[in-house]
């Protein structure tokens, strides 16, 4: 049977989940993965900021490049603006023309200087007590279209579902099936891993940032980057001891 997009998606977002050491590292991945989604179906270069919420104060935990995160930031210090208002109000919010948007002067006139002229904040739930933001950057208007911000909106409604499925699986609520696959991803992550740091002597923190690295740079899953690692290494594919 032909898994759909979303289910595509929900098992890719799931594997970041089960690599990353926490929240905050795996919404920096998933900047990466959003940039890739939106700037494919925009046509556009578009950048990507993670927002955090939780106990009431925002803060930027990562981004899909140094440039990214560095925009986002800009918000956090003014204190207000399309990312921070989409995690009050909980759905989209566009600045389509940083130039002539009147209701952030301060931030817009650093947005201008950064050569960036619209932003779109989509807000994500992940808990009762935390949410996040992804905050879409555009060196031009135009780009983020009704159609783009509809899909930037489906985008981190799954990837909302993805970390709650995380917390499920981790937590032995999730179906067989789930846990299931979320062991045999653990097990070919963990051991590229462990091949990773005995070849470039590194700790477990710097070979899951490889990793990851490789994963984006291949635009592949990071599952199908570590099982491609320890077939390599090992000749054999990855299995897990509940697999005998």
């Amino acid at each position: 049977m032909t898994s759909s997009p979303d289910h595509e998606l929900l098992l890719e977002l799931q594997d970041l989940i089960i690599g990353a050491d926490s929240v905050a590292d795996f919404l920096g991945g998933l900047s990466a993965i959003a940039v890739s989604a939106v700037s494919r179906s925009s046509g556009s270069d578009i950048e990507c900021g993670v927002t955090l919420k939780h106990s009431k104060k925002t803060a930027t935990v990562g981004g899909s490049s140094p440039r990214a995160i560095h925009l986002d930031k800009i918000e956090q210090r003014v204190g207000d603006g399309p990312c921070i208002l989409a995690l009050k109000l909980k759905k989209p919010v566009l600045m389509a023309d940083a130039r002539t948007d009147p209701r952030w002067p301060g931030y817009q006139r650093f947005l201008v200087e950064e050569g960036c002229l619209s932003v779109l904040g989509v807000p994500m739930e992940l808990s009762e007590d935390a949410s996040a933001a992804l905050n879409f950057f555009a060196p031009s208007t135009g780009v983020f279209t009704e159609e783009i911000i509809r899909e930037a909106d489906r985008f981190a409604q799954i990837a909302g579902r993805a970390v709650r499925l995380a917390v499920r699986v981790g937590t032995a609520e999730a179906a067989a099936d789930d846990l299931a696959a979320a062991m045999s991803s653990r097990t070919a992550i963990n051991l590229a891993c462990g091949i990773v740091m005995g070849q470039n002597r590194c700790s477990q923190a710097d070979a899951m940032a490889i990793l990851m690295k490789v994963s984006s740079h291949r635009n592949q899953k990071l599952r199908d980057v570590a099982e491609e690692i320890v077939l390599k290494v090992s000749g054999e594919e990855p299995a897990t001891y509940f697999d005998k």
